[in-house]
């Protein structure tokens, strides 16, 4: 298998109209091993092709690349740790089923939360706040693991509660110091001057804004309602913005990613049945890594059709960033092309 194979899986998953635009880039701690883009931004008749510069929204990456990152920079200067208590911060997480969870629950998916909220989203972030902490929990807390995204918007509300400082405002002094080249992109939103870049999604149908495209704007319906900065989505990027966290990563550097640090969060839990880290997954065989990474790699996909993996063991990266939600496949379809461009990359 080669870059020649992984090449072909991306290109046949454009012609099967499973997503319309695809980024990839491979690399090393060191550097790039390929960098590529497919297809065009929509499936529409002469519709502009994929570039280096197409921006596309990361959906739940966000929960490893930026809240998650936040939560170790915190815990890198003992101003929060992953053992506190969430009822700590929240006057209305009240309960015996409740008053053990912490940080970790949170991380983890395995605070007891479910995945989304019964009703629509509420119209602020103290509705939010409010209708999560209330809300029933489905299962005692660490006895499994339910992949939650209201749990990553609460733990989102917390790292500001507890920083003092704003989501968007806390990820870019953390990415302040990262090699990034003049053309990469990473953060919250897209500058209005560069929405021509972003690749389009389609509101899905519960979506108020369903109707029209959504170009720069975040394609989640409960991020949307805050503001487009939230701990579960939120995260636009091109492929080689997100090259460079990964490298940042691999590189171990600084203190916030401190060898130390990056294997406590990337370590799966001790949840039965569970495969997540504190905001990472970790490798599985039927994950969607493939087969071929190291038990030591972790990463994580998002709805929209993105992914990151990154084996630190072979000193590997592998992102595909693609806008599935523009009239494109399902999520089985979705999960079937990254598990084959994953493999077709295994002995690279």
């Amino acid at each position: 298998m080669s870059i020649d194979d992984a090449r072909r899986v991306v290109e046949d998953a454009v012609r099967a109209r499973v997503f319309p635009a695809a980024a990839v880039e491979v690399g090393v701690a060191d550097g790039l091993i390929w960098s590529e883009q497919f297809g065009a931004l929509t499936f529409d008749a002469g519709a502009p092709p994929a570039i280096h510069d197409t921006i596309f929204d990361l959906a739940s990456l966000t929960k490893p690349i930026a809240t998650t990152s936040i939560t170790m920079a915190l815990a890198s200067r003992r101003t929060l740790a992953v053992t506190a208590k969430v009822a700590d911060f929240f006057d209305e997480w009240r309960g015996v089923d409740r008053e053990a969870v912490t940080l970790r629950d949170l991380l983890e998916h395995a605070s007891g939360l479910p995945a989304r909220l019964v009703d629509r989203p509420p119209a602020t972030r103290r509705e939010f706040e409010h209708e999560i902490c209330s809300i029933r929990l489905e299962y005692e807390p660490r006895t499994q693991s339910v992949y939650s995204d209201i749990g990553f918007i609460l733990l989102g509300f917390l790292l500001e509660r507890a920083a003092g400082s704003s989501l968007e405002e806390m990820f870019r002094r953390i990415i302040e110091p990262f090699d990034f080249a003049i053309d990469d992109v990473l953060g919250f939103g897209v500058p209005a001057d560069a929405r021509g870049w972003a690749a389009p999604t389609e509101p899905m149908a519960e979506d108020p804004r369903r109707g029209r495209r959504l170009v720069g704007e975040v394609h989640d319906n409960y991020a949307a309602a805050l503001g487009g900065v939230a701990g579960h989505a939120g995260l636009f990027a091109n492929a080689s913005g997100v090259g460079a966290f990964a490298r940042t990563v691999l590189r171990a550097a600084g203190d916030l990613f401190a060898p130390d640090l990056v294997a406590a969060f990337t370590t799966k839990s001790t949840v039965p049945g569970s495969s997540r880290a504190l905001g990472w997954d970790t490798m599985l065989p039927t994950s969607s890594c493939g087969t071929r990474m190291s038990t030591r790699a972790f990463g994580h996909v998002g709805f929209t059709g993105t992914s990151l993996w990154i084996d630190p063991e072979r000193d590997r990266y592998f992102v595909l960033l693609t806008n599935r939600v523009c009239g494109g496949g399902t999520l089985d379809d979705m999960r079937a092309v990254r598990r084959a461009f994953h493999d077709a990359l295994g002995d690279l």
